[in-house]
Order: structure tokens, then C-alpha cells, then sequence
């Protein structure tokens, strides 16, 4: 399949090609390979039950307060920060007043988790589509203060459930939440009860961050300073992008549980999860805030699922490749978990198509062992390298990315915003200085070998 320069989904490709090949959060000038799970050991350990107050965001400047956006161009991750802060503040003390072992078991770690954000990747994605829109009256710089903390308590719950579905034990260079709480109650329950009663937890925090997003998001909507219109865009996207999320995170657990790892399916499952939910969406609610009109919103949104899908492929190569001193997480954890992602797929369906017993036997063994040692995983990355998977996957990523700059320079947004806009959509992509030319012909999505399918891009 091949993504179509005019709306960056797929349409059927030739079936005669061997495959050509196809997002917590990333800025222009940092390390790539950091997106998907996090950087785990980049933030300072800190207990959830018990929040670091020196690593809180300031108090509420005047700036902020009167909506000065120029003021909040400077630190966009700052403004945030100190409006989650003030939201998170209210929600606690109405937890405390409502039991002290609820508001100390789930919500102060919600809170604390919240707090501990990673770079605000998509805050500031609606901030500068909103300042690239020219927007950036005082209600405008309101509401998109706000979008972003809900933005980042709908990604706390998407966290703290994706570490209880894969049973991992940190986040964030902490505990993860259900092994935390597990711990906490190790000593009083027994073994069984303690390890129900922390994915319990999990599944409850995660509930929280979500109401509370919601909570933020209907405040806004019934703002009357807010354009009726512009409320009405405002909850018909933050609708489609909760249910898009569940959408990519449930594919994402099935394809590990049935083993489907198809190209088609890889790509469905990245755009859904990470595609719109990372870059897209984000896009598109700063566009609305500032009262963009339908044409640059669309485009706006192009130029997001391009580089989203980009976000997510290299994240997916990154967990092979790249150095765990700079992702901040273990090499291989993907194939570990058998996660149907796009490079081992192709690196399958190439494989396949050349008849390579012996890369498939590696791939087959491999994929879904959680024991597999470090010796086997070298294997794996010999068979994306030898039957040229890895090349693949980087070509896409790079045409991705060019396309993605390509539609941002099709809009009549402001200059600077736009150029921000552009650094920020360029390290997400991680590819600094070797993205491809605007214009060029889409990328191929996948094997066509394995046959054509659908696609999206989000996260």
C-alpha cells in the first residue's frame, strides 16, 4: 500500500514490488528513541505515594494568568506544568475529603505521576499549532493551557493501563504504578491478593486520569468564552481521539496475543496508537482553538499523521538499535513482548518472500520469549539488517518525515510558529538533518507480498 500525498493514507500498491516499506514525546535537538513507553531512567526516581515537591512546576505567573502568549512561547512545558499543577491541587483535596486510604493509594499517585511528565510533547504540539494558526488571545491561551494538561492526564491513564497490560515494573524511573502498590501491600496480603490488588490499583488510576481529563475538556466546552463553534470542534475531537487511543491500544495487545504480524497490521495498529494520538490529534486541537478554518485544519492534520506514523517506526527500530543509554530503556523489549511491530513484520514478509528459512526459524524462535538473552537478540537484528528490513523501515521514515513538512508548508500559517512547528515535527520523526525534499512521491507502506490493507497514523 501507499500513502497518498493528499491525505497520508493508504491506497493499493503494485503487487509486483518487493516491499518498499511504510511517537511521551519528542522535541527538535533531543535524543531520538525516547517516544512509545518512555525514558524510564531520564526522570528522578521518586515515589508515587509520596510526590517530590521540589520537582513541582512554579506557582501561576501573572503572565499566565492574563494569557500572555509570548510569555508562554518561552516555556510552553512550564505553562503547562503550573496549569496541571492548579487542576491536580483541586482533584486531590476532593479525594482527601472524600477517604484518606483512596486519596493516598490512587490519587496521590495519579497526581504524582501526572507531575512527573515526560517533555510534553503533546501540549506543545497544541500550542504551536495554535500560535502557527495565529491564535493566542487570552481565551485562546486558556483553553490550550488546558487541552494540554488534559493531554497529559489522558496520557497518564494510557501509561499506567499500557505498564499493567505489559507487566512492566517501572516508568518513568520510578515504580510503575500497579508494581508500586503491590509493594506497598506485600507485607499485609498475601502474595496473590497483593499482585490483584496492584493491577486492581492500576486499572482504577487509570479510570481517574481519565475522568479527570474529561472533567477538564467539559469545562472548556462549557466555557463561555470559548466560541460555541469552537467548543463543538473542540469535543468532537477529543471524543474521536479517546477512542481512537483504546482502539490502537487493544490492537496493539491482540496482535502480541495471536501473534498476527502482518505489515498491514503493524501499520494499522502504530497509526491508531501513536500516529494521531502523539501528533495528529494534538494538531488538529490547536487548530481548532485557534479557530483555524476546515482546509488548514485538514492539512495541519496530514502533516501530523505523516510525521506520527514516522514517530512510531522509529521508535519501533529505535528498540532494536539504538543505545538503551539513550532511550532509557531495555534493547529488544518489543521482541521480548512479541509487540507486532511494522520492521519485524517486513523483515518477516521479506523473508518469506525469498524463501530465507533461516531468518524466518530466527524470528519464529525469537519474537515473544521473555527470556530471550542478549546472544538471540543479536540474531534478530542480523535478520532486519540482512534481509533489509532496517533500510526499509529508515527509507519510510524519511519519506514520512519529508511528506510531513511538505503539507506543514502547504498551510498559510504565521512564520515563526510555523518554524517551531517544523523543529518540533522534525524531532519527532528523528531525523535531523536528512529529511528527503517536500514533494516527493509518498512513501510505499509495506510488502506487497503479504497484500494491502488499511491504514492510519496515530498516537
Amino acid at each position: 500500500m501507499r500513502f497518498t500525498q493528499a491525505t497520508g493514507r493508504p491506497t493499493a500498491a503494485p503487487p509486483r514490488r518487493p516491499p518498499a516499506g511504510p511517537a511521551d514525546h519528542q522535541e527538535a535537538g533531543e535524543p531520538v528513541g525516547t517516544a512509545g513507553r518512555g525514558p524510564r531512567s531520564c526522570a528522578r526516581a521518586e515515589h508515587p505515594e509520596h510526590p517530590n515537591h521540589q520537582d513541582h512546576p512554579d506557582p501561576p505567573t501573572p503572565a499566565d494568568r492574563e494569557g500572555d502568549a509570548r510569555a508562554v512561547d518561552d516555556d510552553v512545558p512550564g505553562a503547562v506544568g503550573r496549569e496541571l499543577q492548579e487542576l491536580l491541587a483541586d482533584h486531590l483535596t476532593g479525594c482527601r475529603g472524600l477517604d484518606s486510604v483512596f486519596a493516598h493509594d490512587i490519587a496521590e499517585r495519579v497526581v504524582g505521576f501526572a507531575r512527573r511528565g515526560g517533555r510534553r510533547i503533546r501540549p506543545r504540539l497544541v500550542w504551536w499549532s495554535l500560535r502557527a494558526c495565529r491564535g493566542g488571545d487570552p481565551v485562546q491561551v486558556r483553553a490550550a493551557l488546558r487541552t494540554g494538561a488534559a493531554l497529559e492526564l489522558i496520557q497518564t491513564c494510557a501509561l499506567v493501563h499500557d505498564d499493567l497490560m505489559d507487566q512492566a515494573s517501572t516508568r518513568r524511573g520510578g515504580p510503575a504504578l500497579h508494581a508500586d502498590v503491590e509493594r506497598q501491600y506485600a507485607g499485609t496480603a498475601s502474595h496473590s491478593a497483593a499482585r490483584r490488588l496492584g493491577a486492581s490499583a492500576a486499572v482504577l488510576a487509570g479510570d481517574l486520569a481519565l475522568a479527570w481529563a474529561d472533567d477538564v475538556l467539559a469545562g472548556l466546552v462549557l466555557d463561555p468564552g470559548l466560541p460555541p463553534g469552537t467548543a463543538h470542534r473542540l469535543n468532537g475531537v477529543w471524543r474521536t481521539l479517546r477512542t481512537e487511543m483504546v482502539a490502537g491500544q487493544y490492537l496493539d495487545v491482540q496482535g502480541q496475543a495471536t501473534s498476527a504480524l502482518t505489515p498491514a497490521r503493524a501499520i494499522r495498529t502504530a497509526c491508531l496508537k501513536s500516529a494521531l494520538y502523539t501528533v495528529e490529534r494534538p494538531l488538529e486541537l490547536g487548530a481548532v482553538l485557534a479557530g483555524a478554518d476546515e482546509a488548514t485544519t485538514r492539512t495541519l492534520c496530514r502533516a501530523g499523521r505523516c510525521a506520527g506514523l514516522a514517530f512510531q517506526l522509529r521508535d519501533d527500530l529505535d528498540d532494536l538499535f539504538a543505545d538503551p543509554h539513550v532511550t532509557g530503556k531495555p534493547s529488544g523489549g518489543d521482541v521480548r513482548e512479541g509487540k507486532p511491530t511494522y520492521p519485524l513484520a517486513v523483515a518477516r514478509s521479506l523473508a518469506t518472500a525469498t524463501g530465507d528459512r533461516r531468518a524466518l526459524g530466527v524470528l519464529e524462535h525469537a519474537v515473544g520469549r521473555a527470556d530471550l538473552p542478549d546472544s538471540e537478540l543479536a540474531d534478530v537484528r542480523d535478520v532486519l539488517v540482512a534481509t533489509g528490513a532496517r533500510d526499509l523501515v529508515e527509507t519510510d521514515i524519511a519519506r514520512l518525515a519529508g511528506q510531513s513538512l511538505h503539507h506543514l508548508g502547504e498551510a498559510a500559517l504565521e512564520p515563526r510558529a510555523a518554524a517551531r512547528l517544523r523543529g518540533l515535527l522534525t524531532g519527532i520523526t528523528g531525523t535531523p538533518g536528512r529529511v528527503p525534499q517536500p514533494g516527493g512521491p509518498p512513501p510505499d507502506a509495506g510488502p506487497t507480498a503479504a497484500g494491502t490493507a488499511g491504514t492510519e497514523a496515530d498516537r
